[in-house]
């Protein structure tokens, strides 16, 4: 078995039939309400947390690959979405740097602000714009999953080493599907504080 096809089967098997298609948004808004419904999807499938992400290409719109939390299911704590759209798009590119220079600019959008750990893969991938929609406060309130520390200025670093960032994006919209998610009782996985608790 190859390691793009493994990679692939991280996703849920409903995500790898989704994404069979080719598929284009051409404006922002309509590339998060397409990762918001994929959170949400997510949720109501039973395949895991309340996060989706996708890159597209920043000029023509064109998907190139999707993420959803798969934390639980695959019991990996650095399955998240950003970081399974961003990995997917590299291998499928057969490029490390979403930005290099031989190659058109791509976009991460996600339904949530990403984390500590989702803002490193942000940096070392390459790609140019980031737009986010729930933001961290909205993550940690509403549900208590322990979005980790990010440094003073986080933004600002970023576009200093070129990626445009955006926040709060049709945020009500990604806020109602962390709220379904607690509704339906979805884990919280935080293991610095004790085991993984239902909501």
């Amino acid at each position: 078995m190859s390691d793009a096809v493994s990679n692939e089967a991280a996703l849920p098997a409903w995500l790898r039939e989704e994404t069979a298609q080719q598929r284009a948004c051409l404006s922002e808004a309509e590339r998060m309400r397409y990762v918001i419904d994929l959170a949400r999807r997510n949720v109501l499938e039973g395949t895991g947390g309340p996060f989706g992400a996708a890159v597209f290409e920043c000029d023509s719109g064109r998907l190139v690959a999707v993420g959803v939390n798969r934390v639980e299911a695959l019991q990996l704590s650095c399955a998240h979405a950003e970081v399974l759209a961003l990995s997917l798009a590299q291998q499928r590119l057969g490029s490390y740097d979403l930005g290099a220079s031989d190659m058109t600019g791509h976009a991460l959008v996600t339904s949530a602000q990403p984390c500590l750990m989702c803002t490193g893969a942000v940096l070392w991938s390459g790609v140019t714009e980031l737009t986010y929609a729930a933001t961290k406060k909205d993550v940690e309130r509403l549900l208590g999953f322990d979005e980790g520390f990010l440094p003073p200025g986080w933004q600002r670093r970023l576009r200093r080493r070129g990626v445009t960032v955006r926040g709060a994006l049709l945020r009500d919209e990604a806020r109602s599907v962390l709220r379904l998610y607690g509704e339906r009782g979805g884990t919280i996985y935080n293991p610095r504080s004790g085991a993984p608790r239902q909501r």
